[in-house]
């Protein structure tokens, strides 16, 4: 895995100070610190920092055509780069690597930016064509790898995060209030947009083509459904499943450098790891596991039970409260772009701690999105059912007057907690509500936060303005399904894979995930949704795909999310953090929330009164953030 940043002057003859490239290339140090190259002709300035993966010998970026005239840097993995390969040397190309990099360049020659839809990876790209002066920049399908541009006096800047615009002078340090509005709701800043005014983000499956001056959005493609769905029995679906699993693992195999796997105690990560042990021989495959003190957040036994069944050689650590405090503050530096998914700590010390193993680990990251696998999939229905049958005033005031009577609870997942939330929801459209139940403020509550002019800015925004933007391409899918699509687009793009990006490049860990491998998401969008879950319960495929081959009690467990015991430790271990950056006077002074407000969501949840978790993580999150980045 790799770091890419760059700028295009529209000017070539414009003085430039040539050490901007080699400041953006160097804010990304974390993501390749194994190598760094840079290109620099006629206005145009890419730079490379390089995890070597493969060809760790000959691989070296800039890549350029044998003309010079194309060159590319590319942050990620190409999985049918041999097979693009054996097409491009039948059509008389020449390589001079093994890299699955080179068959970018070639392709651009051969195809421009149609070449992207027929890539299989996780992938974020800068080509440039000196003959045209054309840029393109490309993401990768699902949104794996990360990607920031934007225009600034008639330059295009990008890079792989925000660190890297931030190094360049023309990029201004001004907070978006609408980002913010959405970090608040969302718990991430979703693509196209940043935190940032006047930066964003290229939406996954998307590009961005650069010339004169100019800057064109396109996408290459989008997840689809068929026409007529697939008619298949659950066992046969089960092994066409399965079949794609292994296919798509074994792709992720090919490395120079040691391989391992994240496992969680759930089903994705169990799987990966049985489709991997077809292959590998389990005593040479490294598991890793992040546990907790808490037992309701724990899961280090079922993942334990799982490496003993393979027979791996499984390391753990378990995460305590004193060590929580530096670990958010590092967050800060980690996800250069506030992120509230408080999930990001642990995943953090666990790559960390993979890191001093393997230089590459598989994950599950994907099956929940893909196969239904979210609690909040079984409430949709009793959510709907609710919505439409009771009337507004019982929705609005009644039900979540009677929730407030339960007393909180620190466990995870609580039954006042998900009561809270489901309540919640009941005020949304049926799509809406699912963001509701799994985001960070209630709207309502994120308007009532902000303050001054940053409140006027937002004033305007839909609850979740993303929400329908996203609909309006899989309007004709079924019902159910437009679910999976919007928790792949949203939560899964730009909040599950961010986290998973930011937390294992902070410490050169590259993760590839099976179940994003392009022919499972087709096949996934392709199966009955009934096949995956009902009022039975969740997951049913890949639990009948694995059974026989994982541990029966592993099967019987319900989803479980990789959380923390947030709640007691702002209380407790993170009480001091929380009075530093929530103090009133810095809250009133850099002007973006209501001090007292904020003081009040904070004495609500120390006194016990309002479990506020996930609020609070939200403003300590970016009040860290913007001292680091923008103050």
């Amino acid at each position: 895995m790799c770091g890419i940043a760059g700028f295009i002057r529209r000017d070539v003859p414009e003085p430039v100070d040539h050490e901007v490239l080699r400041r953006m290339t160097k804010a990304l140090s974390h993501r390749g610190p194994d190598d760094e190259g840079f290109f620099e002709q006629a206005g145009a300035f890419l730079g490379h920092r390089r995890l070597s993966v493969i060809d760790v010998g000959g691989g070296r970026q800039p890549i350029a055509s044998e003309d010079g005239r194309v060159v590319v840097v590319f942050n990620g993995e190409i999985y049918n780069h041999h097979d693009l390969r054996h097409d491009l040397a039948a059509r008389g190309h020449a390589f001079r690597t093994r890299s699955d990099t080179e068959v970018l360049v070639h392709m651009w020659e051969d195809e421009r930016e149609a070449m992207v839809g027929r890539l299989n990876g996780m992938f974020a790209f800068a080509i440039w064509d000196s003959r045209d002066r054309t840029l393109l920049l490309a993401r990768d399908r699902m949104g794996k790898k990360p990607l920031y541009w934007g225009l600034f006096d008639g330059e295009m800047v990008f890079g792989s995060e925000l660190r890297a615009l931030l190094a360049h002078p023309s990029v201004p340090r001004e907070v978006d209030p609408g980002g913010l509005y959405r970090f608040l709701t969302l718990d991430y800043v979703p693509a196209p947009w940043s935190i940032l005014r006047g930066v964003h983000k290229v939406d996954a499956a998307g590009y961005v083509l650069f010339s004169e001056g100019v800057a064109r959005e396109g996408r290459y493609t989008d997840i689809r459904v068929p026409a007529d769905p697939m008619r298949v029995k659950p066992a046969e679906a089960a092994t066409r499943v399965w079949d794609t699993l292994c296919h798509a693992t074994r792709r992720r195999l090919e490395s120079e450098v040691p391989l391992g796997v994240f496992l969680s105690g759930g089903l994705d990560s169990a799987a990966v790891l049985a489709a991997m042990s077809a292959d590998v021989p389990p005593s040479q495959i490294r598991t890793f596991t992040i546990g907790f003190e808490d037992p309701s957040y724990d899961e280090s036994g079922p993942a334990r039970a799982v490496a003993q069944h393979f027979g791996t050689d499984h390391h753990e650590r378990v995460l305590r409260g004193d060590e929580a405090a530096s670990l958010v503050r590092d967050c800060a530096g980690i996800a250069d772009e506030p992120l509230a998914d408080a999930s990001v700590i642990p995943t953090y010390l666990l790559s960390k701690f993979a890191r001093e193993h393997v230089t590459v680990a598989l994950s599950g990251d994907g099956g929940d999105e893909l196969f239904y696998g979210y609690p909040t999939f079984n409430a949709d229905l009793p959510g709907d059912l609710a919505a439409r049958l009771l009337p507004r005033p019982v929705r609005a005031r009644w039900l979540p007057w009677l929730v407030s009577l339960l007393p909180t609870s620190d466990r995870d997942m609580s039954l006042p907690f998900k009561l809270d939330r489901f309540v919640r929801g009941l005020r949304f459209g049926r799509y809406e509500r699912h963001f509701a139940w799994i985001g960070g403020f209630a709207p309502e509550d994120a308007m009532a936060v902000f303050s001054g002019d940053a409140a006027a800015s937002v004033a305007g925004l839909a609850p979740y303005p993303d929400c329908s933007s996203h609909l309006a391409h899989c309007q004709d899918f079924p019902e159910v399904v437009r679910l999976a699509y919007l928790y792949s687009r949203l939560y899964l793009g730009e909040g599950v894979l961010a986290k998973v990006d930011r937390a294992s490049m902070a410490n050169g860990l590259e993760v590839r995930s099976p179940f994003l491998d392009a022919e499972m998401v087709r096949l996934a969008f392709a199966l009955p949704p009934h096949l995956s879950f009902s009022l039975a319960g969740t997951k049913l495929l890949v639990r009948r795909m694995l059974a026989g081959r994982v541990p029966p009690a592993i099967l019987k467990r319900p989803k479980k999310g990789f959380g923390m015991p947030l709640a007691r430790w702002f209380r407790t271990d993170l009480a001091p953090l929380v009075n530093e950056v929530l103090a009133p006077r810095k809250i009133a002074r850099e002007g973006f929330f209501r001090p007292e407000i904020v003081t009040r969501l904070v004495d609500l949840h120390r006194s016990g009164r309002a479990n506020l978790r996930k609020e609070l993580f939200s403003l300590v999150t970016f009040e860290l953030w913007l001292s680091r980045y923008v103050l």
